[in-house]
């Protein structure tokens, strides 16, 4: 079960380690007419805010015209549907994140469309993904959830999607805990149970910085691959017995057959608004998701057909 892990792992540890070749030129590029962006996710949270923030850019960097659209639900999948018939000249692309095209395509029992639908065009930033809870619970590591859980303490876990229903199952699995796993409408959902008291820990992938940084937060674990930017001492996953990780990224895609040229213009101006300083989706990025992370071309489709096996890899390891 490890070594789809590892491949997607490599692969995504290649894309970002190279350097991002970011060249703003169109090659003479220019869309047709408006270029509508879906958004999969609901208005007002990081997807959606960094969306638009680009959508803002494009217009007045390039005089393309963009018009913001949401298409929610079931995880990006119904934006994905949507998106997959549309034309292909780049006046349509889409805004979800890699797990849209990876577990959640992966664990459908019919899934509607399928990663050779979409030319993908590049990521933004990544998931700072992390077990988190209020610090007034009194733990001050994971070890001391562990105990709780061990100790016959009922866990309440929050969890925004099936592929973090599942990590944290295997994270009780392999602590000899078994979480009573809570699943909620993203991000916000986890950080408002947990505030609420309705959860006791949950996932977040970023939103939980903040609360983090005032002190009325922890992250516990890094669910991501490497250390978490704002709690760089959180263990890792591989680190609590868990071979697995929430590793994600924020993605922009196209509908199939996008041509070349199209596909190169696009990829390279949402990479040059996301990596210059001085704009705000920059910001937001930095402050959010420890800064950006730009994936494209050729090393995005390896990583995203890498990340569709390590989905099935993690689905067979819950289900035992």
């Amino acid at each position: 079960m490890r070594r789809l892990l590892t491949a997607a792992v490599a692969a995504l540890g290649m894309a970002i380690a190279a350097p991002a070749a970011v060249d703003a030129a169109s090659h003479g590029w220019k869309p047709s007419g408006p270029i509508k962006m879906l958004i999969a996710f609901k208005a007002g949270g990081g997807a959606d805010t960094q969306a638009r923030l680009i959508a803002e850019e494009l217009e007045a960097r390039h005089g393309w015209k963009v018009i913001p659209e949401q298409v929610t639900g079931k995880g990006g999948a119904n934006m994905a549907a949507a998106l997959k018939d549309m034309p292909n000249d780049g006046t349509v692309i889409g805004m979800a994140v890699t797990e849209t095209f990876g577990y959640n395509m992966v664990s459908a029992k019919k899934a509607a469309y399928t990663q050779a639908d979409f030319t993908p065009l590049t990521t933004t930033a990544g998931f700072q993904m992390g077990v988190v809870a209020l610090t007034s619970k009194g733990w001050k590591s994971w070890d001391d959830v562990v105990a709780a859980g061990q100790a016959g303490a009922e866990l309440r876990f929050g969890a925004m999607s099936p592929k973090l229903a599942d990590l944290g199952y295997m994270l009780g699995k392999a602590n000899g805990i078994e979480f009573n796993i809570v699943m909620v409408k993203g991000g916000k959902g986890v950080m408002n149970g947990i505030n609420a008291g309705d959860l006791d820990l949950g996932w977040g992938a970023g939103i939980q910085a903040k609360a983090v940084k005032a002190g009325d937060m922890i992250n516990l674990v890094s669910g991501i691959s490497k250390p978490l930017s704002v709690s760089p001492d959180a263990p890792l996953m591989s680190a609590v017995g868990v071979p697995y990780n929430a590793d994600g990224y924020f993605l922009f895609t196209a509908p199939a057959g996008l041509p070349q040229d199209a596909r190169e213009a696009l990829s390279n101006a949402i990479a040059e608004i996301v990596n210059d300083p001085s704009t705000k989706v920059h910001g937001m990025l930095s402050k959010a998701f420890g800064g950006p992370v730009v994936i494209a071309g050729a090393d995005l489709d390896t990583a995203l057909a890498a990340d569709e096996a390590a989905a099935a890899d993690l689905m067979k390891a819950a289900a035992e």
